[in-house]
């Protein structure tokens, strides 16, 4: 299988805005955010759909989801986090965690047409990242 934008960003080949790390998953912010602080939970081996990764590799991505959601929660102003799992886009398997207050931002879409806000981004990394 050919890398995936995120393997290569696991590699360190494309540059992006790490909230936290461990030796199974990565998660770093959407560069198209539906929401401020919008997260994208990756394990660190390449499998297109999640349900196709080992047991072990699920729970330790769904261990850094939960460590993530936690960290949103505290640091932004949200009534709960939601999860999402989609995998059109990426042939990584994926989950979304985004800050919400209500279902109309869950649904939420970000704005694919503009260039990212790489200063914002970097603003919201640091106020999350984990010590």
């Amino acid at each position: 299988m050919q890398d995936s934008i995120f393997a290569k960003i696991i590699k360190g080949e494309i540059p992006c805005h790490k909230v936290y790390e461990d030796e199974h998953a990565l998660a770093f912010l959407d560069i198209y955010p539906s929401r401020p602080g919008h997260t994208l939970v990756i394990p660190k081996v390449q499998v297109d759909h999640l349900w196709d990764l080992e047991s072990a590799d699920y729970q330790a991505l769904m261990d850094a989801c939960q460590k993530v959601a936690l960290r949103l929660q505290q640091a932004l102003p949200c009534e709960r986090v939601g999860a999402k799992v989609i995998g059109f886009d990426v042939p990584h398997a994926h989950v979304h965690l985004i800050p919400i207050r209500s279902m109309d931002d869950f649904e939420d879409k970000g704005d694919m047409q503009s260039e990212p806000d790489h200063a914002a981004l970097a603003s919201m990394a640091e106020k999350l990242k984990f010590e």
